[in-house]
């Protein structure tokens, strides 16, 4: 029998004694004192208790989600004194792309603060990273990240509710399965946090309560809107100060700051000055801020003693005069529009130079605004559809908006997307579903609906005649079913009408009057067989005369898949597409000239140029921001190249890889229609392409290379037979809203004939300077490692900053290799001399050391001694735990002028 010591013996008696707590406690969705709805994921359903520390009545999930598992957490992570019983379980999604929480009973365009939690703690026994994305409604709220499993993850959102209900959903981005540990709503006065609107939401960065002594972060009951904030406190420099006093809210108060916060404050010492600053989390590059920052006056001061000073952010007046808070009184200063984009915000509080007294500051609150531009699905539809999803206990991917995004629509469902307003479901497609029962009248509930098809399933009853009544319906079909009856009078007549496909065979019952299924067949007359019989003559002329027409085209011209009448303007083009190589067939969805020109809004925006042409920017109809690259008048071998480039692009599917959604060929020009990258590509960033674009830290950029990497690593090894990409260079390495790096541009590329190909040889050697594999470039033969060596450019040019060839600064000095540049240098074995100066130094020296050694041996002039892409990969990953392990005692991205870690401020 296993011994166990004291610790243990308490943690088990407080277990037990907890589940009795949870399977005793009180039911119930919300605290009907507050309106609060606190959930624990993962709690077993019917389940409560009341947390000791809150007060507050924590209840199962099983009432809000009908998908997912239930797991506890590793017993090591539960035996942590001060755990919260939150946390002791989870939730987790390891099926279906989408899976959303939805907590009804709320107000339509109500204003709620919605916070969740995760904690790892091992649940699965994997001890692995996990990554994924939380949306709340069909909006994006966060990318959580998650690489210790005993810290607790905090997303928290000011948010105005556009409908009666809030979905809160878990997105699988491909990096490990999403779980969740506790999700919490709370209900706020509108007046609240002004900048949180119908247009956008606040997504909490930080909250903080300066000056605290004891450590505890403040919630409810302290706070009655149950905010969190935590302790600022042991900076250097600073002193707490504090009053036992209460502290009052100001008339019509916009934050309600609460007294147990303001309570506390920090001041400097031996200075009329407190500066901090935050940095910009790289996730979150791009989004704006608004900040609010809290004060109040804790001393009785005296006729002789005066508190006033001005604020600044980035050296610039951030209030509009000096500011002087009231004594005993709860006042805010903040930015009633979101803040311009920093990669660094830097405020100072200065007292004047009237002040006898230096600043002070109790709290403060940082947000990232949120657009909320998608619109959900129609209220109507949503409930409609909800309640079919139930009737017939439909168990596939049906989670959250049935709609949008347009991404995660549900299966058998087709919707129309009209820009600023409500999708609607226009097709319900449910054919040999196993549907059971009679057919339900809240499909009539779908106002838009144009196609029902509810056929091969086990469907008893009649048809129900109040289907009859949607405007738009179009097509019905209820083919092998066990209906039966005779076809409703309002759906017979739209039949015999032609306004509606109605199909009722297989039926065996269906019709048994003997009348109504014939009365679908319309006996012809006379007169309509004659026309019949003319058309049919008419047709069978024109088809005649259609095809000798072809017969001597053919005869005229040699056969192409591309030949087709063409203008003058456009007659070098079509003689170009006779030459190309038609073998390659498109697959993916076609567009035309014209919907190009909508897309583009008639190729208004440029946003990149180069030998293939012109990229405009343009949005789909869902609103989806898509990038159109359009060649015209080409040469023959820059159009085979553009199809080359479509067909790789067509089998090829890697989250580090830039995604095909259309094309367009025809004879005005050649398109791929592709996902739209914001933050431009890796060379921007790292030469500074536009003064708009951000520089990048060495997180970033080491996360940069390893997504890389491991789309490269796709072509080599993930598709069947391998691709080698031949042109790897920073220009072709764009990145996303987030910074997540994709591959792009194939159309140099080449594949192998089939897997077990060691080379393929090419009649001449291509690639831009700088990043050809010398090897290749001797013997013509293309290898995986030819993108090993150019890869091995890119990383150099991550660490240096460099381009792949360094012109001299002087007339007689001759351009030397990047690669040659760094050897030189290294020699000393001083890497901080080929370091980019613009990361300041800020950058794990042995991360960066790994980094160059690995660009080295990619580089190595035989292909033999390079690593794989995928071993590459790995040790790329490793400079990146490299790099988080310096960083992972840091918990804050508040920062003073001076330090570099921790919740501080410099005087």
């Amino acid at each position: 029998m296993k011994n166990y010591n004291m610790r243990e013996m308490a943690f088990w008696f407080a277990f037990l004694a907890s589940f009795f707590l949870i399977n005793t406690g009180v039911n119930g969705q919300a605290d009907n004192s507050t309106g609060f709805v606190s959930i624990d994921c993962g709690l077993p359903g019917n389940s409560s208790y009341k947390d000791s520390s809150s007060t507050l009545t924590y209840i199962s999930d099983a009432q809000f989600i009908d998908t997912g598992k239930n797991h506890n957490i590793s017993v090591e992570y539960m035996m942590t004194p001060t755990l919260s019983p939150q946390y002791l379980n989870v939730r987790s999604f390891d099926t279906g792309v989408r899976n959303c929480y939805t907590i009804k009973s709320v107000v339509a365009g109500g204003k709620y603060l919605v916070r969740a939690t995760f904690m790892y703690g091992n649940y699965d026994g994997y001890s692995k990273d996990v990554i994924f994305d939380l949306h709340i409604g069909v909006n994006y709220w966060k990318t959580i990240k998650i690489s210790d499993p005993e810290n607790v993850t905090t997303a928290e959102v000011i948010f105005v509710v556009p409908v009666d209900y809030i979905q809160v959903c878990l997105v699988n981005t491909g990096l490990g399965t999403p779980f969740i540990s506790s999700l919490e709503l709370r209900p706020m006065k509108s007046s609240l946090y002004p900048a949180a609107n119908s247009s956008q939401a606040l997504a909490l960065s930080r909250r903080l309560n300066a000056g605290p002594t004891d450590g505890i972060i403040i919630r409810y009951p302290e706070d009655p809107h149950d905010r969190m904030w935590e302790p600022w406190s042991g900076v250097p420099n600073w002193t707490a100060i504090s009053t036992t006093s209460h502290i009052q809210n100001l008339l019509n108060d916009l934050f309600e700051a609460p007294s147990a916060v303001m309570q506390t404050a920090a001041t400097p010492v031996n200075s009329s000055e407190i500066q901090f600053y935050w940095d910009v989390n790289p996730i979150d590059k791009g989004l704006s801020y608004i900040a609010n920052l809290h004060f109040s006056e804790l001393m009785q001061l005296t006729k002789n003693q005066k508190r006033e000073f001005n604020i600044k952010l980035n050296n610039a007046p951030w209030y509009k005069s000096s500011f002087s808070p009231d004594y005993l009184y709860s006042d805010a200063v903040y930015a009633s529009r979101s803040i311009d984009s920093f990669l660094r915000y830097n405020v100072l509080l200065a007292a004047t130079a009237n002040s006898t007294l230096p600043p002070i500051l109790n709290a403060v609150e940082l947000f990232i605004v949120l657009p909320v531009s998608a619109v959900p699905t129609d209220s109507g539809d949503v409930n409609a559809i909800n309640v079919i999803k139930s009737s017939y206990q439909i168990t596939k991917n049906w989670n959250g908006d049935p709609c949008a995004p347009k991404t995660y629509a549900w299966d058998g469902l087709n919707c129309s997307y009209v820009v600023s307003s409500s999708p609607r479901i226009t097709v319900v497609s449910l054919a040999s579903n196993g549907l059971t029962g009679e057919i339900t009248n809240n499909f009539a509930n779908l106002k838009a609906l144009q196609t029902l098809d509810l056929s091969y399933n086990n469907l008893t009853g009649q048809i129900p005649d109040v289907l009859s009544q949607l405007p738009f319906l179009s097509v019905l079909d209820l083919r092998g079913n066990q209906l039966n009856g005779s076809i409703p009078p309002g759906l017979l007549k739209k039949s015999r009408d032609g306004a509606l496909t109605l199909r009722v065979e297989k039926n065996v019952t269906q019709c048994s009057d003997g009348t109504s299924c014939n009365q679908l067949k319309k006996k012809p007359n006379s007169y309509t067989i004659a026309i019949a019989i003319i058309v049919q003559i008419v047709v069978v002329v024109i088809l005649a005369a259609v095809g000798i027409l072809i017969i001597y085209k053919f005869k005229k011209q040699p056969a192409t898949s591309w030949n087709r009448a063409v203008n003058p303007q456009n007659k070098r083009y079509s003689t170009v597409a006779r030459n190309v190589n038609t073998s390659i067939k498109l697959e993916n969805h076609q567009f035309t000239y014209s919907e190009l020109q909508q897309i583009t809004n008639d190729f208004q925006r440029e946003i990149g140029r180069g030998g293939f042409g012109v990229v405009y920017m343009g949005f789909l109809i869902d609103r989806t921001q898509v990038a159109v690259k359009l060649q015209r008048h080409m040469s023959t071998r820059e159009v085979n190249n553009f199809m080359v480039e479509a067909q790789h692009l067509m089998r090829i599917h890697h989250r580090n890889l830039v995604s095909l959604i259309g094309y367009c060929k025809d004879e005005n020009c050649l398109a791929l229609v592709l996902e739209y990258m914001s933050q431009g590509s890796l060379e921007d960033h790292l030469r500074g392409g536009a003064a708009s674009i951000w520089p990048l830290t060495w997180r970033d950029r080491i996360r940069i290379a390893h997504e890389s990497a491991k789309g490269l690593e796709y072509l080599h090894t993930g598709c069947s037979p391998p691709l080698i990409h031949r042109d790897v260079k920073p220009n072709n390495i764009l990145l996303d809203a987030q910074l997540e790096a994709k591959i792009a541009d194939f159309g140099m590329s080449k594949q192998f004939s089939s897997n077990d190909n060691t080379h393929v040889t090419t009649d001449h050697v291509v690639g831009t300077p700088g990043y050809v594999d010398p090897e290749y470039h001797m013997t013509c033969q293309l290898t995986k490692k030819s993108d090993v060596y150019s890869f091995g450019v890119v990383i150099l040019q991550i660490v240096t900053g460099q381009p792949a060839i360094i012109k001299g600064t002087e007339p007689d000095n001759e351009s030397m290799n990047l690669i040659h540049w760094v050897q030189v240098r290294l020699t000393s074995g001083d890497i901080e001399s080929v370091v980019d100066a613009s990361m300041q130094g800020d950058y794990n020296i042995y991360s960066v050391r790994k980094a160059a050694d690995v660009a080295l041996k990619c580089t190595a002039q035989s292909g033999a001694q390079r690593p794989t892409m995928t071993e590459v990969a790995l040790q790329l990953k490793e400079c990146i735990e490299l790099e988080a392990a310096v960083r992972r005692s840091s918990t804050s991205n508040f920062h003073s002028a001076n330090s570099s870690t921790g919740c501080t401020s410099e005087n």
